[in-house]
């Protein structure tokens, strides 16, 4: 998939996107929401296998460009049933906090349902990111279930998630 508003671009990741996805995932200041303060401690090798095991049809990653420039990482995942999943991260800290992320998500969720035919979106958050929460309710995200204490993340902390599932009726664009 390929999306483009503006000065936003969204496009699959591809191999020679490897070495910045590692420097993302390796960095715990970007990936301690999702329970990893230390990173992941991968390599290229490893994040190029993940994207070559990468389908349409199953999961597919891509790439957040902001006038170009690399700014972060979306996916989505097939449920079956015309439902997926999907995540975010706005990697770049300096693009953050920007209203960014409204028009980024508006932009692959119009995707997800127009172009490949999804007609729920489901993602979770941990509890304590309420700035995401946030941004989800706005675009219409209804809070499914609060998970208390329902996985650790690796420094061995309780953490606690909340789900949350979107129709393209409930959908409301930032475009």
């Amino acid at each position: 998939m390929h999306l483009q508003s503006g000065k936003i671009e969204i496009r699959n990741a591809e191999i020679t996107d490897a070495p910045q996805l590692t420097k993302w995932w390796n960095d715990g200041k970007v990936m301690a929401h999702a329970g990893f303060p230390n990173g992941l401690g991968t390599c290229e090798t490893e994040v190029i296998e993940k994207l070559r095991q990468e389908t349409d049809e199953t999961t597919r990653r891509h790439i957040i460009l902001y006038e170009g420039v690399p700014i972060g990482e979306m996916n989505y995942r097939n449920l079956d049933g015309g439902q997926c999943e999907m995540g975010i991260k706005i990697c770049d800290e300096k693009m953050q906090n920007r209203g960014i992320g409204k028009k980024v998500l508006s932009l692959f969720i119009q995707g997800l349902f127009n172009d490949l035919g999804y007609q729920y979106i489901k993602l979770d958050t941990n509890l304590e990111n309420e700035r995401a929460q946030h941004v989800y309710e706005k675009l219409g995200f209804k809070k499914i279930r609060v998970n208390p204490n329902s996985w650790k993340d690796q420094l061995g902390n309780d953490c606690s998630s909340v789900d949350y599932e979107l129709t393209r009726d409930s959908f409301i664009s930032y475009l």
